[in-house]
């Protein structure tokens, strides 16, 4: 859907982008990961064509972004951009009419969506007059009304309580089901492991990696495992530092080169095996430690 090869960016002597490559398929939810400065916003923007790469080149299904794109992508940005003095519906037709729907199409679809989202009754409202959320929400569904192919969105959920950060999470994922192909930009990683697919992370303007969810984490895995033992039949080794509790034993062990299978059945031959369960890095972890790393490079 989305490939991009050594793009570069540079503000100045700064580097924004660093020979980055990037393949985002079709009808994925793709998380775009990073801590603040990483390079991900001039990414966006470059794919937006708010900005231009210095170099590299970029394709939608095959062809080389240009203008031609524009109305197939919505974007919502961070910085969120409603006019205050206008109405939501207004506001919604306004947004609808830009991407090239025609006065009725944009109109059914509006009425749609504000059914849709519960917010029927605050089609006359100003903006001025919503709460944060409920502005988020306008900006959100003006954001999809033309049904774009690629929709990048740039933290989605800041402002939103956790009851709407979960409607907003269902519609990504009924979007996704549609075959729509979805950019997350993101610094929620409970989000990102819900949601995505795949990531990539950026850092200091360079990829440091990208893959599945499942392949990410299978390359952090520290190879420790989590063990309850009942019913002992052989003294535990002392280095183990097993805690009894209630006559049941617990520590955690490490493969020291053995498969899983052979490591239960070492463990079996010193009792009854009541928990055997692989410590496996949670995505918040491996962010944390892909940035930490980064700073002593």
């Amino acid at each position: 859907m989305l490939e991009i090869e050594k793009l570069n960016k540079s503000y100045g002597p700064n580097r924004a982008l660093t020979d980055v490559d990037l393949f985002v398929p079709k009808g994925v939810v793709f998380g775009l990961l990073g801590p603040n400065g990483a390079g991900k916003s001039t990414l966006i923007r470059i794919i937006n064509q708010i900005i231009d790469a210095d170099t590299g080149t970029i394709q939608i299904e095959g062809k080389k972004l240009s203008p031609d794109h524009i109305a197939t992508i919505g974007y919502l940005p961070e910085e969120r951009g409603l006019y205050k003095k206008m109405k939501v519906w207004d506001q919604m037709l306004y947004f609808a009419r830009l991407k090239g729907l025609s006065q009725s199409e944009a109109k059914k679809r509006i009425n749609h969506w504000l059914e849709k989202m519960d917010m029927a009754t605050w089609r006359e409202k100003k903006v001025e007059d919503l709460s944060k959320g409920m502005a988020q929400k306008v900006q959100f569904i003006s954001t999809i009304l033309h049904e774009p192919a690629l929709l990048i969105l740039d933290e989605p959920f800041s402002g939103f309580d956790p009851v709407n950060a979960e409607i907003i999470k269902d519609q990504i994922l009924e979007l996704k089901q549609k075959g729509i192909t979805v950019i997350l930009s993101t610094h929620r990683m409970e989000s990102v492991e819900l949601l995505c697919d795949q990531v990539a992370m950026i850092n200091k303007s360079r990829k440091i990696l990208d893959g599945t969810i499942r392949e990410v984490k299978n390359s952090f895995r520290p190879d420790i495992f989590h063990v309850t033992l009942e019913k002992i039949q052989n003294p535990l080794p002392a280095e183990w530092r097993a805690k009894e509790e209630d006559g049941q034993w617990h520590f955690s062990k490490s493969l020291d080169g053995l498969t899983p299978n052979e490591l239960l059945a070492d463990l079996m031959t010193y009792g009854q095996v009541s928990r055997f369960q692989e410590q496996v890095p949670s995505m918040e972890e491996i962010f944390i430690h892909q940035v930490k790393s980064s700073a002593h490079e």
